[in-house]
């Protein structure tokens, strides 16, 4: 096995042909007279901010569609059934506010709704940012319905935004572009979560493990509690059986504190969004074309 991931060929070789690759297309995009792809629409600063803040949302929307139900399975030991009604919540209150987005966009700047809406996000991570290895549907309820209705408050400002000051020519190459940005977001954020989860389990883990010493008598009373109650129950070895408990107790418990860092790391990044607001124009409204 290799020691480290730059030592396998065929990665290196991927990376090579990557970074050429990508040098090539810059290269074509930015000559070429009529592109596929036209970057140029990212020199509209409005543009380049509301695919900015279309990839936080990606990010956010995924991210956190596949944190919840993960830590009501791998935690709470959840069915699919559970973990559907759990986080039915966020997609009602969405689909509750769907009507009266249209009309907070018509009445309101839309970057004080972005700016709303982002905050709003930022606010849910953080009253999601208390699980606990008993947290369940009531406590996610306000959380995922802040978040539902945070949601709401995003999509159409940021697509005005982004969309709002393009030429009707340039408009269909710029809403791919747009749209491409959020589902980047997603993917990037999700690979972004996956690898931070896996660095913040160690580290919980290596904490955590320092204070379960079998010197400590509070860890050996466990031990011997658990023994004892494993005794008649099985055939194998009960001093074994407790110390898988405490083992399983131990990385459950670092899990929850895994899970609460990712949160409020999604929760930092709207709130990074929030503070580029000012560097927006007022967008030409899409309901006066």
């Amino acid at each position: 096995m290799p020691s480290a991931v730059g030592d396998d060929g065929s990665i290196r070789t991927a990376a090579v042909v990557c970074a050429v690759s990508s040098v090539l297309f810059f290269w074509r995009m930015f000559t070429y007279r009529q592109p596929i792809v036209d970057l140029r629409a990212f020199a509209n600063r409005n543009f380049a901010l509301g695919s900015f803040y279309t990839f936080l949302i990606g990010i956010g929307m995924y991210g956190t569609t596949y944190l919840i139900p993960l830590f009501l399975a791998q935690v709470r030991g959840y069915s699919s059934m559970q973990i559907g009604m759990t986080v039915v919540v966020a997609g009602l209150f969405m689909m509750v506010m769907s009507p009266f987005s249209t009309q907070i966009a018509r009445r309101l700047d839309l970057r004080v709704m972005l700016a709303i809406g982002l905050s709003l996000f930022a606010y849910s991570m953080y009253l999601t940012a208390t699980l606990t290895n008993q947290t369940g549907f009531w406590e996610l309820f306000v959380p995922q319905a802040v978040r539902g209705f945070a949601l709401m408050f995003c999509y159409l400002p940021a697509n005005m935004i982004a969309l709002g000051m393009i030429a009707p020519e340039k408009l269909k190459n710029a809403a791919g572009l747009y749209n491409l940005n959020r589902e980047l977001g997603g993917a990037l954020g999700l690979a972004t979560i996956g690898t931070v989860m896996n660095d913040r389990l160690h580290f919980h883990w290596n904490r955590l493990i320092e204070d379960v010493n079998p010197a400590r008598p509070v860890v050996q009373q466990f031990l011997e509690t658990q023994t004892s109650r494993f005794e008649p129950l099985i055939s194998g070895d009960p001093a074994q059986a407790a110390l898988k408990l405490l083992a399983g107790a131990v990385q459950r418990e670092a899990l929850v504190l895994t899970y609460n860092d990712v949160l409020l790391m999604i929760g930092g990044v709207f709130l990074v969004g929030v503070m580029l607001m000012p560097l927006a124009r007022p967008p030409q409204s899409l309901f006066s074309r």
